[in-house]
């Protein structure tokens, strides 16, 4: 298995995830897709669109092994709710 470690701080992490969907993905998977996944590699910008967050990286792992991926639930705010 794999061991996969994060290459840059929770800030830039986050920075460069939302950058990326505001910027290059949200036009491209938005319409017809509300509540899926986008995993997206925030090195590359590539990013795989799934049902689950599970399948979305496993998906985008496949294509891009060293990849650092953030998750967006499309059309909401977080990814999981609690309560």
């Amino acid at each position: 298995m794999t061991v996969r470690e994060p290459r840059y701080s929770k800030e830039e992490f986050a920075r460069r995830g939302e950058q990326l969907y505001e910027m290059r993905v949200r036009s491209q998977v938005e319409a017809g897709n509300r509540g899926k996944i986008v995993a997206i590699d925030i090195e590359t910008g590539a990013f795989e669109l799934a049902d689950t967050t599970v399948t979305a990286i496993d998906r985008l792992y496949r294509r891009y092994p060293n990849a650092q991926p953030w998750v967006v639930r499309i059309g909401h705010r977080t990814v999981y709710r609690f309560g």
